[in-house]
């Protein structure tokens, strides 16, 4: 995907794409392919795979809910960032939270934080599950791209969630009848499922928007140790 397709797909979305957010994500994309070198952030490394398989995925979260409306925005396991500082270069009003077990990530995010000349960006260097026990509904949207499996991403997610918040899973196929009871259990539930395809190569993709709709019980979520032993 070079940028004249990644702008027409983009603007497909219904996202104008203007010359400040292409020279932002160009950086963003040598930033990228300079750090990889030093930690492993990706194996994907070619500026036109780049622009698809992170930047446009990223952006596919539109098609699911308006982000023009989100204060504020959490998004787990963000590892080199994605989908969260798209979102963000695109979406300035995000009050935007990137969660990443890694430290080294969280070093590279920095960078591309200041590089970017990105506001109003928290970096957290947390496991998701120790993050979500102290900082219980706080947030409008969470967002995680093929993090874990599908429950155990419910039970990481849901706690941070105000109630009426959307968690809105990434996944490459769509695993949400996995989610059944964990759905039950944190008493949420999914109101939308959407598949569709990456344009040009034609990777399947499923988004999944969950609601919260009740106070999580302070039992979730759970230690890493009992989530590893058995799932919701």
């Amino acid at each position: 995907m070079n940028i004249d397709e990644f702008k027409n797909e983009v603007e497909k979305l219904g996202i104008i794409v203007t010359e400040e957010e292409i020279n932002k994500l160009e950086r963003y994309c040598e930033l990228l392919k300079e750090w990889n070198e030093k930690i492993n952030l990706t194996t994907i490394t070619d500026k036109k795979q780049v622009f698809l398989k992170h930047f446009y995925d990223s952006l596919t979260i539109v098609k699911m809910i308006d982000l023009n409306k989100v204060d504020s925005l959490c998004d787990l396991g963000t590892g080199a960032g994605f989908p969260g500082i798209v979102l963000k270069i695109f979406f300035p009003n995000l009050n935007l939270t990137l969660v990443d077990a890694l430290n080294k990530r969280i070093n590279f995010l920095e960078i591309v934080i200041n590089e970017l000349y990105l506001k109003n960006v928290t970096l957290i260097h947390d496991r998701a599950e120790e993050y979500g026990k102290n900082n219980r509904e706080c947030f409008d949207v969470i967002t995680a791209r093929a993090l874990s499996s599908f429950p155990i991403l419910l039970e990481y997610g849901i706690p941070l969630l105000k109630v009426n918040g959307h968690l809105i899973a990434m996944r490459g196929l769509n695993d949400s009848n996995d989610g059944i009871n964990a759905l039950k259990t944190l008493d949420s539930k999914i109101i939308n499922v959407l598949e569709f395809e990456l344009p040009f190569e034609k990777s399947q993709r499923t988004l999944i928007d969950v609601i919260k709709l009740g106070k999580t019980s302070m039992k979730y979520p759970r230690r890493y140790a009992e989530i590893k032993k058995k799932s919701l």
